[in-house]
């Protein structure tokens, strides 16, 4: 099962609303908000990345980028870098710039910054360049539980 229908399974079996779009392949956060007809803000940015080793997904607003010292300081972590492009393919099966922001569909632990909490809806690629899923904040926190702190930072 790919990592596009985990999610939709995900999505479908906890009676969740949500709208799947189709669309042209998209690589950037600008890119996918144009095509989305959405604010940048309203994306759910995934990263993997490594935590003193251990891999896990890092989830920021579309038009934030991760402030690493602040992650680093808030979850105890002393060694940090983003996974590079085999090592993401290797984890997730996935492209960058198509992860979603389930880690846990991908057996990787999730940290989402503290913003989505006061978000209603977001938006993401979902496993995908060409697919993304529209969705309430408060529905995608409740299927996911990620850890939560305030590690974002300004592009």
């Amino acid at each position: 099962m790919t990592v596009l229908e985990k999610i939709i399974q995900k999505l479908d079996d906890e009676g969740i609303d949500y709208s799947r779009i189709d669309h042209e392949p998209v690589y950037t956060s600008e890119e996918a908000a144009r095509i989305r007809d959405a604010d940048i803000s309203m994306g759910a940015k995934a990263i993997v990345c490594f935590a003193d080793k251990k891999p896990c997904l890092i989830v920021v607003p579309g038009d934030k980028k991760i402030g690493f010292k602040a992650f680093k300081t808030l979850f105890n972590v002393k060694d940090m870098r983003m996974a590079s492009a085999s090592e993401v393919i290797a984890l997730t099966t996935l492209e960058i710039g198509s992860i979603p922001p389930t880690g846990s569909l991908m057996d990787l632990k999730s940290y989402f910054d503290e913003s989505f909490k006061s978000k209603d809806k977001v938006a993401f690629n979902a496993g995908s360049h060409t697919v993304s899923v529209l969705m309430k904040a408060r529905d995608l926190i409740m299927i996911e539980d990620p850890a939560f702190g305030d590690f974002a930072a300004d592009k």
